[in-house]
């Protein structure tokens, strides 16, 4: 992979791990039409959510460390049994409630048998040479994101999730996690506005929930390129990092913007048209049975 390819696909996933239209669909096809697969591209994906995971950090440190320092309270009093749900501090609350929107993901964590766990199985759709279940997932999206703006509008929202809330969202951001076309963010960010939330909360919420989920996927497919001998050019790989994390704060202040001046759905209509114009070249593709892209 040469500098150039990996400064774009670390500005794609820069880009779409904050907007709301799929960071795993985009790279899947930026992959697919630049011809990365192969050698390495597991790796260089991996690396690239890394990069992103850096800017959720920069942006939100404080919290992040607030989070932190209330984590390590809250196992002193649950020790000393002074934990006390109905009377918790607004921090952590939102630490309760991040802990309980993921424990959703543990279900993809299911044996299956032959080894094989359920998020392998459904994974199956984003490793195959086609990108029709990308273009399906993409509509998807387009309808969640669509949704959620038109639901919300006349809501009063609230400036903190409750359990309901916070299980709704895990189950979105699990959905999220083993389909790829299907936003995280906008999955996330969508379901807690249905539910009443609050934009600017929810926006936070969804990008702190996505650290430890972003850390697990990353283990699990880390440990799979391990195990392929995947290698990497290391001087791309640090284009493509460094670019993933200074478009990803970008992003994240654009999102919190665009939410401001109500402008959410049009992100659905941008996912549509993405979803029909990849289901249609997925259809060309298998009639046709040739390759649409930059051969390597």
């Amino acid at each position: 992979m040469d500098i150039i390819k990996a400064i774009i696909l670390g500005l794609v996933q820069g880009a779409t791990e904050f907007l709301p239209v799929s960071s795993s669909g985009h790279l899947s096809l930026f992959q697919h039409f630049l011809g990365v697969t192969g050698e390495g591209s597991l790796l260089f994906s991996v690396m690239l959510h890394l990069g992103t995971l850096a800017a959720v950090i920069i942006v939100y440190y404080q919290t992040i460390w607030e989070l932190f320092l209330e984590a390590i309270k809250l196992i002193g009093d649950i020790i000393h049994r002074k934990f006390k749900f109905k009377k918790m501090s607004e921090t952590r609350r939102m630490l309760v409630m991040l802990f309980v929107s993921c424990i959703p993901l543990l279900f993809l964590l299911i044996p299956t048998g032959d080894e094989m766990i359920l998020l392998d199985r459904v994974s199956v759709f984003s490793e195959d040479s086609s990108i029709l279940a990308e273009g399906v997932c993409f509509l998807f999206t387009a309808v969640l994101l669509i949704l959620s703006s038109y639901l919300s509008g006349g809501k009063r929202l609230r400036k903190k999730v409750n359990t309901l809330d916070a299980g709704a969202i895990g189950v979105a951001q699990a959905l999220a996690a083993a389909l790829p076309g299907v936003s995280r963010s906008g999955a996330t960010i969508s379901t807690g506005l249905i539910c009443g939330v609050s934009k600017q909360y929810i926006v936070k919420y969804s990008f702190i929930l996505g650290i430890p989920a972003i850390l697990a996927a990353n283990a699990v497919e880390f440990k799979q390129a391990y195990e392929m001998g995947e290698t990497i050019d290391p001087v791309p790989l640090l284009f493509g990092v460094i670019t993933a994390a200074v478009f990803g704060v970008f992003c994240i202040k654009l999102l919190k913007w665009l939410l401001k001046k109500d402008m959410f759905k049009y992100f659905g209509y941008y996912c549509f048209i993405i979803g029909v114009i990849t289901i249609i070249i997925a259809i060309i593709e298998k009639l046709s049975g040739a390759y649409i892209g930059i051969q390597q």
